[in-house]
């Protein structure tokens, strides 16, 4: 780190370079958002994106804005937009945008995670469901490490799917890159191109054709192995532009999932559901 480069936390540094590269790729959100509310597009893929460890007041986690929040309140105060859905798939809990929304009704925050006991930041737990008139939006999901493909799924769907459904958003913001991916560096989460990353793309896509005619901004920017973050990346937006398959193989055989994953799953889901229901009537 030279001497125009500084920390803003341990981990994130600052440098002019970094805060133009992070301003160019902030703006590239925005426009992908306005492209949407614009008519250009029904759906839209802001590479590079999804800087969700960043708050109002802080930054952290290689994050030093947040772009998912100010591509959102760009839209909701220039463009009228009112109910949003962020799904935040990354490997770590998305911690920055849930505390700018955590009182607010009008943006419901989901965040599938390794489990926060394991991993940066240390956040995200089921009993974080958001506070005053945002209680009941900020949803938490957290996983076991090497949950894999199925498991991973199932608890979206479990989940993400008759959330929108009830919420009926305006328009979902999805972010997360290959970091859920088996070979990531940073992570244990146990999913694979095709059936893993690959599907969670489409089924946020299938999702929002459903609720809010198919408007999707998906922000994939995470991922710490250069081996996988491509095919990862690939995967995401093939699912976004509506590929139904694709063609690409993971470069080293993925691990079993081991037999207690499943059933803490299931466990975390019914406890998720017990504390929602009185916010949500599909939960009920």
């Amino acid at each position: 780190m030279g001497a125009a480069s500084r920390p803003y936390d341990i981990e994130t540094p600052v440098s002019p370079q970094i805060l133009e590269a992070v301003m160019l790729i902030t703006g590239g959100a925005i426009e992908a958002g306005k492209s949407i509310h614009d008519g250009r597009a029904s759906r839209a893929v802001a590479i590079g994106c999804g800087f969700h460890h960043a708050g109002r007041n802080y930054g952290g986690g290689f994050c030093l804005f947040n772009d998912i929040a100010i591509t959102i309140e760009h839209l909701r105060q220039k463009h009228g937009l009112k109910r949003v859905m962020i799904v935040d798939y990354d490997v770590h809990a998305g911690n920055g945008t849930s505390d700018i929304y955590y009182e607010d009704p009008n943006v419901l925050f989901i965040s599938l995670h390794q489990d926060p006991r394991t991993i940066y930041p240390g956040t995200g737990f089921v009993e974080q469901i958001g506070r005053g008139a945002g209680e009941g939006y900020n949803v938490n999901v957290p996983l076991p490490p090497q949950t894999g493909d199925q498991t991973y799924l199932y608890a979206l769907k479990e989940v993400f799917v008759p959330l929108a459904e009830e919420f009926k958003p305006e328009l979902i913001v999805g972010n997360g890159g290959s970091d859920p991916h088996f070979a990531d560096l940073l992570g244990n989460l146990g999913l694979t191109v095709q059936g893993g990353v690959f599907n969670i793309s489409r089924t946020i896509v299938e999702t929002a054709q459903k609720v809010c005619n198919g408007r999707v901004v998906l922000m994939p920017g995470s991922g710490y192995n250069p081996e996988v973050l491509p095919p990862c990346w690939y995967a995401l937006t093939a699912g976004v532009v509506g590929l139904e398959k694709i063609d690409v193989k993971d470069p080293h055989t993925p691990p079993v999932e081991p037999e207690y994953v499943r059933p803490k799953v299931e466990s975390t889901l019914r406890e998720l559901k017990r504390l929602l229901k009185k916010y949500w009537k599909c939960f009920s």
